[in-house]
Formats: structure tokens, C-alpha cells, sequence
């Protein structure tokens, strides 16, 4: 099976190892926003001299590209730079969220959530809900790799069919369905952040909502559990027959062997119920501890449930009822506190659920958990904060220079030319971040590097900057299962060699191209659909 492998993806081995290489050149994403921020500012000054300017077709003004290569323009850079960081959009909102989702993370809660779900479905629904778990997954950021890759294999073993299958659609889902979730996770606010500031190039007062492209989002995590369904069952059931059988032969070891830290003090087990499995005979008997779980961690989702739903009806209660301090002007709910900084109502309900869980699991015994946990989260985000620094300065500049502001109109005016019809500017939007995805695997880095030019340059042709965000997360997540630049990439490599030793990068890669691929393409149509029907992609938010 490898060495078929290799041979059937000989060429796009090749083109990947090659993309590996050329990635590998580029620095580390910190220091590629200040080589672009000293280019802008060299630029600026090129620009001025040759007299660059645009008229802004929003009202009429003339846009001169402005040379930061002054005095004044040396000075603001000192003065400003504090100012540029504090106030980058993202910053605040990312680090908000995750302490909220520290919270539920810390005290086990996501992990046991997932551990249950997946040990008490029936083999029927296996694939679905793994996948569905994946896409969703990413509330739990990249320990969602750690937690569900193993865990997806043992279940997969457990019901009787291939290991290298079970994580093969763990790994699918988690990575190429990182952007749709069921759920608010942190790339929302990250991602809306990104897209306001770039908005602000072209209207200051433009703010895009953490929960703007939440309904379109939500659906796409049925979609894309759906179609990752589709390819297990009618393609690669069969592509992985010949590991299932060596695997059966090997009895699977390195399988058992893995486990996942459970967090909670209880040694009474219990283990999921498999309806369909028991009728046909089927027990488990590998990953025993990967599919275990204790009636008081049962309790405690319950109950986390139960405590999410009094938040819920006391959020949507102060929304709504008349007279509330946080309605908002002329009664309308989405103008709204509670929705315009819809962050922090998103870190509450994860602290909400985390804590229930954690006190009555056990994990969270005193209230000096809280903080701790929070810092730890706080110590996972250093390296995205390091990175906001350089990414805030050089979006400054952009914005001083008025560069990203010509460029946006010069875009806009090319595209008015080409009148190009809807389904191909925005194919050719996906294709694009597709593509740069197998260079830049951060997907803030990669949209804060395109959000300045893509943004603006679409709202002045009347696509809103939601649509735009949209757009590209479509475009980010299904290329990460296939980039070799990606750390999952290798990760997945090497849980897939514990499970088939034999397994190699074409073995790898001819899994998952075809969820790549298939993602790619259905998840462009479904959006395509969703917007020529005009359903809004969030709360307040029209797609068109």
C-alpha cells in the first residue's frame, strides 16, 4: 500500500517536498512582518516620489501615497508603536476568549465532552460524529490533535474497523474543518478583529462582529462532517482494507498503547454503550482507557449543560426584556453590548461550564485554579502576541502610507473592468488562500498579511468584509490536511506510522487529498448557495 501510494502521488510528493522547501525559506512569521513593514516604509517613499495616487471612488477624495520616510514619519513610528499594539483589534479579543476557553479546557470538561460523545455513539453514526467532533473541535484550539486523533482510532479499532481510518478522520476533520464549528471558538473574534482593522482602511467606524459569520459557520460544521462522512465510507473504507488487515495481524499494540490525560480524580469506570455493536457482537477491547469514563465525569457534563443553559437564558434575558441596561439603542437587540462586544459574553459561558464541571468532576478545588488555568492559556498565546506586535506596526504603516488604501481602489477599479461574474471573483478569492496556505500554515499571519489589500479592495465593489472573512477561511482550512509546512502534518504522520508503521508521506497524503479536495470544492458551492439565497452569515449580518 505505500509503495502504490508513492507511486499514485509520486508528482505531488514531489510538488509538496518542493513547497516544504521554498516554505522553509521564508523566516518565521514575526520577523516576515517587519521585513514588510521596512519595505512599506522604503516603498512609501518610491510612491511619493513618483506622485502614486488613486481617487477614492467612496467619496470622490484624491488618496496620495505619503512617505513615512521623514522625520515625522520616523517619530510616529516611536511614539505610535505602543498605541499600535494596544489597540490592534485582535489582541484584546483572542486573549479574552481564551481565558474563558482556558477555563473549560483546564477542568477537562472539552476532553470528557468529546470522550463520551464519541465511546456511547452507535457504529452507524462513528464517522459522522467524529467528524462533527473535529470540525467543532477547534473550541479546544490544537489540543483538539492530541485529544482526538488517538481517541478516533481506538473507537475506530474498538468497532472493528481500521485504526489508520479512525485517525485519518479525526485529523481530516480537525484540520480541514478547523474554520466551521458548531460553537463560538476563538478564531471568530481573532479572525473579526483582523477584518475590522483592515475594514477601517476604508471606514473608520467599520467593526465587524466576533458572531458575524456565526449561521453560515455553524451549518458549514454539518456540511463538512457530512461530506468527510461521504468520502470515508464510498473512498477510503476501501483505500485502508489492506492496513485494517496488517493491523489485525500486528494486534494493534501501538494503538493501545496510546492514551489521553483524563483530569479527574475517580478509578470507577465506565464504559460507552455501542447498541449496534453489542447486537452484532462486537466489545471493546483496545483503547479501553482512551473510551473509559466515570459516572461523576457524566454528572458533571450534565450538569455544565444544565449551568450553560441558565447562562443562556439569562444572556438572551437581558437582550431582550424591555428596559434592560444592556438593550440596545431604540430597543434593538443587536445593537447591543451583549453583541457588539459579544467576547466577553463568549468567555463568561465557557468559564460558566468549565468551573461547574471542574468543581463537580473534582478538577477545580479551589479558586485559585481559575487564574492559574487562565495563565496557562496566556502562556500558549505568547508566541500569537509576539507576532501581533510586528503584525500591528506593519498594519500601521499600511495605513499611514495610504499604500493599502491604493492598492484596495486600483484592485477594485481592475475587477470593475473584468466585471467578473460573483462565482468566479470569489473562487478565485478561495484559490488564492489556498495557495498561500501551503507557504503560511498561522492562519492569523496569513490573514493579517491579506486582509489590508483583500478587504478593502472587495467593500469597494460592494462585497462586505464579512463575506470577505468568509471567504477566506474557506480557502485556509482544507489545504492544511496536505501542507507539508503545517506541524499537524508531520504529527498526523506520526500517529499514523504507531498505528501502520509502514506509513510514509504518500501514504498520508493519499487519505487526505481527497477530503482536501472534496472540502474545498463543496464547501465553495454550499457557500455559493447560501449566498444566492441572501441568508444572512450571522446575527445582523446580510450576505449581500
Amino acid at each position: 500500500m505505500p509503495g502504490e501510494a508513492e507511486e499514485h502521488n509520486g508528482v505531488f510528493v514531489r510538488f509538496l517536498r518542493g513547497v516544504e522547501k521554498v516554505g522553509n525559506l521564508l523566516p518565521h512569521p514575526f520577523w516576515l512582518f517587519v521585513i514588510l513593514g521596512v519595505i512599506i516604509v522604503g516603498l512609501s517613499a518610491v510612491l511619493e516620489l513618483f506622485g502614486v495616487e488613486s481617487e477614492n471612488p467612496a467619496d470622490g477624495e484624491l488618496v496620495e501615497v505619503q512617505s513615512l520616510m521623514t522625520p515625522e514619519g520616523f517619530q510616529r513610528m516611536v511614539t505610535d508603536a505602543v498605541d499600535n499594539f494596544v489597540n490592534f483589534p485582535p489582541l484584546g479579543l483572542i486573549i479574552i476568549v481564551m481565558l474563558g476557553v482556558a477555563v473549560a479546557e483546564g477542568s477537562g470538561m472539552i476532553g470528557a465532552t468529546i470522550r463520551i460523545v464519541v465511546s456511547r455513539v452507535s457504529r452507524r453514526w462513528l464517522t459522522f460524529t467524529i467528524a462533527l467532533a473535529g470540525v467543532t473541535g477547534s473550541v479546544a484550539s490544537d489540543a483538539i490533535y492530541v485529544i482526538l486523533i488517538p481517541l478516533a482510532a481506538a473507537a475506530f479499532k474498538a468497532a472493528g474497523r481500521s485504526a489508520v481510518l479512525g485517525a485519518i478522520v479525526a485529523f481530516g476533520a480537525a484540520s480541514a474543518g478547523y474554520n466551521a464549528s458548531l460553537v463560538i471558538t476563538a478564531s471568530d473574534p481573532l479572525f473579526a478583529g483582523i477584518s475590522t482593522a483592515a475594514a477601517q482602511l476604508i471606514d473608520e467606524d467599520y467593526v465587524v462582529s466576533p458572531i458575524a459569520n456565526y449561521f453560515f459557520a455553524a451549518a458549514s460544521a454539518v456540511v463538512l462532517a457530512l461530506m468527510i462522512t461521504l468520502v470515508t465510507e464510498l473512498l477510503l473504507v476501501k483505500m485502508t482494507d489492506p492496513m485494517r488487515r496488517a493491523e489485525d495481524r500486528e494486534g494493534g499494540a501501538a494503538a493501545a498503547a496510546l492514551s489521553v490525560g483524563r483530569n479527574n480524580g475517580s478509578s470507577e469506570q465506565t464504559h460507552g454503550t455501542d447498541d449496534e455493536a453489542g447486537a452484532s457482537g462486537s466489545e471493546l477491547t483496545d483503547g479501553d482507557e482512551l473510551l473509559s469514563y466515570s459516572p461523576k465525569e457524566v454528572r458533571a457534563l450534565l450538569l455544565s449543560l444544565v449551568s450553560l443553559a441558565g447562562f443562556l437564558a439569562i444572556y438572551f434575558g437581558l437582550l431582550f426584556t424591555p428596559g434592560s441596561p444592556f438593550q440596545g439603542e431604540d430597543g434593538s437587540a443587536l445593537e447591543s453590548a451583549l453583541v457588539t462586544d459579544v467576547a466577553v459574553p463568549i468567555a463568561l459561558a465557557f468559564i460558566v461550564v468549565g468551573v461547574t464541571y471542574g468543581v463537580i468532576a473534582g478538577t477545580i478545588t479551589s479558586p485559585s485554579d481559575l487564574p492559574e488555568m487562565m495563565a496557562r492559556s496566556i502562556k500558549e498565546l505568547s508566541g500569537v502576541i509576539v507576532i501581533f506586535f510586528a503584525a500591528a506596526q506593519f498594519i500601521a504603516y499600511f495605513d499611514w502610507s495610504n499604500i493599502g488604501t491604493v492598492l484596495a481602489i486600483e484592485g477594485a477599479r481592475t475587477l470593475e473592468q473584468w466585471d467578473l461574474p460573483v462565482f468566479v471573483l470569489f473562487g478565485g478569492v478561495v484559490l488564492l488562500v489556498a495557495l498561500f496556505n501551503f507557504f503560511i500554515t498561522s492562519g492569523s499571519a496569513q490573514y493579517t498579511l491579506m486582509a489590508p489589500v483583500l478587504v478593502p479592495m472587495l467593500m469597494l465593489v460592494g462585497i462586505s468584509p464579512e463575506v470577505t472573512q468568509m471567504l477566506f477561511r474557506m480557502g485556509d482550512s482544507p489545504t492544511n490536511i496536505i501542507s507539508p509546512m503545517s506541524p499537524y502534518f508531520a504529527l498526523a504522520l506520526g500517529y499514523l506510522q504507531r498505528y501502520y508503521p509502514r506509513a510514509g508521506v504518500g501514504t498520508l497524503l493519499s487519505l487526505t487529498l481527497p477530503i482536501s479536495i472534496t472540502l474545498l470544492i463543496s464547501w465553495f458551492l454550499f457557500f455559493m448557495l447560501w449566498y444566492l439565497i441572501g441568508i444572512p452569515l450571522g446575527p445582523g449580518v446580510p450576505v449581500n
